[in-house]
């Protein structure tokens, strides 16, 4: 029996039933972008042919970006995408306690229930164990992580916000622990899909295995241009000038949120984590409806709260305008 319900519809940001919102606060894409690189490498990708299956030069740049071998590079479709996977792998080989921190992505937990998994009180505890670094939805470092990187568990480290680290050093990342990358956020270009895992040192056939359960061509050719445009120079340049800007931009929404009472939770990411005086059953519907979406953080088990991600002033300006205007109504 798992500990993990089954969800009635999954929850994330982005586009509704209402369309694109005009101010987007509810995903965590680098408001900076999209990377004038990147971009350019995704509009010129050759999609009338199929990509090599194995993905064999675009491994080789995955691996010497990180300095790793080749072999412990395994393509994903998306972090979505891979977890499932992991957690099927893992699931096949008995392992059905699952550990993930108090506050965390759903999909975690969805593939767990998905496998029939059993929530996990300890990361000792686990056959497999989740973190993310900054994790979402607070943005800071998960309080149980030097627990988790004692696990013996397969423990797997979701990175998506790693490149949107803004203030503070990550700590050490486990010689035992996978790592889950997914550059399409820091890269401003969420729509395009595409991700890959490092398998630890030594464990080339668990990573051969985790191949194993993908189908072919789990990345299509607009996501190789994107991974291949990750590793340049010029994007990794492009992308350390824009944790510039958006310190300041993050300044200015905190303290815009703080002058209409919202408490801030600390995080180093490029997202704030708030509590709105406001109850979210009136707010949300009635911001949405001036084209402004923020993420209700009820499905990360942080009810009451929103996840903010940091965007321009122009969209800032927007916000605090319909907030003065909420108060008044």
């Amino acid at each position: 029996m798992t500990d993990f319900p089954r969800p009635a519809a999954r929850m994330h940001g982005g586009p509704d039933a209402l369309g694109m919102p005009a101010h987007d606060f509810s995903t965590n894409a680098n408001a900076c972008g999209p990377c004038p690189e990147a971009l350019a490498a995704v509009q010129a990708a050759d999609a009338a042919r199929y990509p090599d299956a194995g993905y064999t030069a675009l491994r080789a740049r995955l691996a010497a970006f990180h300095g790793v071998e080749p072999g412990r590079v395994v393509m994903a479709g998306s972090a979505s995408e891979c977890i499932f996977r992991i957690t099927a792998w893992v699931a096949r080989q008995g392992g059905a306690r699952v550990w993930l921190p108090d506050h965390a992505y759903g999909d975690y937990a969805d593939a767990a229930a998905a496998w029939g998994g059993a929530r996990a009180a300890q990361p000792a505890d686990a056959d497999l164990a989740w973190a993310c670094e900054p994790s979402s939805p607070i943005g800071g470092t998960e309080p149980a992580y030097a627990r988790w990187a004692r696990a013996a568990a397969v423990k797997v480290l979701d990175c998506a916000y790693a490149p949107l680290r803004l203030e503070g050093a990550a700590p050490a990342v486990p010689a035992d622990a996978w790592q889950l990358w997914t550059p399409n956020k820091a890269l401003g270009l969420t729509g395009v899909r595409a991700a890959y895992a490092i398998a630890p040192q030594g464990q080339g056939g668990a990573a051969d295995a985790l191949r194993a359960l993908a189908p072919s061509w789990p990345v299509g050719a607009h996501g190789v241009a994107l991974l291949q445009a990750w590793t340049a120079p010029a994007a990794q340049d492009w992308l350390a000038a824009s944790r510039a800007t958006l310190r300041g931009w993050k300044d200015r929404q905190a303290l815009m949120l703080q002058t209409h009472g919202w408490g801030l939770l600390p995080g180093a990411a490029n997202f704030v984590c708030a509590r709105p005086p406001q109850p979210l059953a009136a707010l949300l519907p009635a911001l949405r409806a001036r084209g402004i979406k923020l993420r209700d953080c009820a499905s990360f088990a942080l009810p009451g709260h929103v996840r903010l991600g940091v965007l321009a002033p122009a969209s800032q300006h927007a916000l605090d305008e319909a907030l003065r205007a909420q108060v008044k109504d």
